[in-house]
């Protein structure tokens, strides 16, 4: 099958070409620059690639939508999928969470069945974009590497992450951080909270190291990429690099992005925090960290468009950042940091992943999406 999209703006890895773009057999066969009056003219509209994510939680909204009520899993993946599709996201990497603890986590082997429906529902044709699975590892619980047992061998896992949320490590630097998002938002006593931070404390005194060397051995036996979470120092980033780490996911200070940077991890960064100028947490702003060119990828975390949104804001408002540098960092970095070389980019011979967007100011509007040349939304 061949397709050809005419007079559009193609947002290349370096540069803005006003042309056509050819798709055979759903992949990326020509690019030329000019008008034309053949395929379907897209109106001078951007033809961006395929959006790629790296890191989503959104699933999780639509499987456990109140406190102690799961969804049905299929019905949820699919409300996932529509967003995720219509934000211009071709290929998602869904969080998992691994390790059962007092912050909500679930039981194990709920994630093993959400992933075996993400599975199933993409085998049966339900799935708008590709959806692979990306394991956020909570390595100071006790039965963290048991649940990640439960994914060895599993194809469709391509990220795994290492975190550690206690007192006093990564993003809760200071216990007024994590007062308010553990006491406060979720009713503690004095007493309740003192006891519940004493286990917390223990339990990552007694289990984050050996855990966190575990997995990272095991990832790097099986070529699973590797992702920090939350380094703060550069104690944290030389750990990181000592496993092997390619992604540094939200870097809590400027230093320790600077410093993963200039090692070689992509520096991941919330695309909502581009969107409202600031950390929902109260941590460093991705916008610094673009003006400072440490910024790689961004990820939607919550809020599926924002990967859309951001990186044109980023162009609008950051001297040094244009847009084809904006887009990579939402399509060519995060397919390359995990291996995915042949998406990302709008390329000769890769797929044909795409996105037709529409803006003449503020909010982009998603057009149309293809993945692998077939139209999707």
């Amino acid at each position: 099958m061949e397709q050809v999209f005419s007079n559009a703006r193609i947002v290349l890895e370096d540069s803005i070409l006003q042309g056509c773009v050819q798709i055979r057999d759903g992949l990326i066969a020509d690019i030329s620059e000019g008008t034309s009056q053949a395929g379907e003219d897209l109106e001078g509209d951007y033809l961006l690639p395929g959006l790629v994510e790296l890191h989503t939680d959104h699933l999780e909204t639509h499987f456990s939508p109140r406190a102690g009520l799961k969804w049905n899993a299929i019905a949820a993946i699919q409300a996932h999928d529509t967003q995720i599709a219509g934000s211009g996201i071709t290929t998602v990497l869904d969080c998992l969470r691994m390790g059962s603890g007092e912050e909500g986590g679930f039981a194990r082997g709920e994630m093993r069945e959400l992933a075996n429906s993400i599975e199933a529902a993409g085998r049966e044709g339900r799935l708008r974009s590709e959806h692979l699975l990306h394991l956020r590892c909570e390595v100071s619980t006790s039965d963290v590497v048991e649940q990640f047992s439960d994914f060895e061998g599993d194809p469709a896992v391509r990220l795994v992450s290492l975190m550690d949320h206690a007192p006093g490590q990564r993003q809760f630097q200071t216990m007024d951080q994590y007062i308010f998002y553990y006491k406060i938002k979720r009713g503690l006593s004095d007493e309740a909270f003192d006891a519940f931070v004493a286990r917390r404390l223990e339990a990552s005194e007694r289990y984050a190291a050996p855990h966190r060397d575990a997995l990272a051995a095991h990832c790097t036996d099986v070529g699973i990429a590797l992702a920090s979470h939350d380094d703060a120092t550069l104690e944290h980033v030389d750990e990181s690099i000592g496993h092997g780490v390619k992604l540094a996911e939200f870097p809590t200070s400027v230093a320790a992005a600077e410093a993963s940077h200039k090692a070689g991890l992509s520096v991941l960064m919330g695309a909502p925090n581009v969107v409202r100028g600031q950390s929902h947490s109260g941590n460093i702003a991705a916008s610094d960290l673009a003006r400072l060119g440490v910024l790689d990828v961004l990820s939607s975390d919550y809020v599926p468009f924002s990967l859309l949104h951001a990186p044109f804001l980023l162009a609008d408002t950051i001297e040094n950042v244009s847009l084809p540098q904006a887009i990579a960092m939402v399509s060519a970095t995060p397919a390359r940091t995990i291996g995915l070389n042949d998406r990302g980019r709008i390329a000769t011979g890769l797929r044909a992943d795409l996105v037709r967007v529409h803006r003449t100011s503020g909010v982009p509007v998603c057009r149309a999406v293809w993945r692998q040349g077939k139209r999707v939304t």
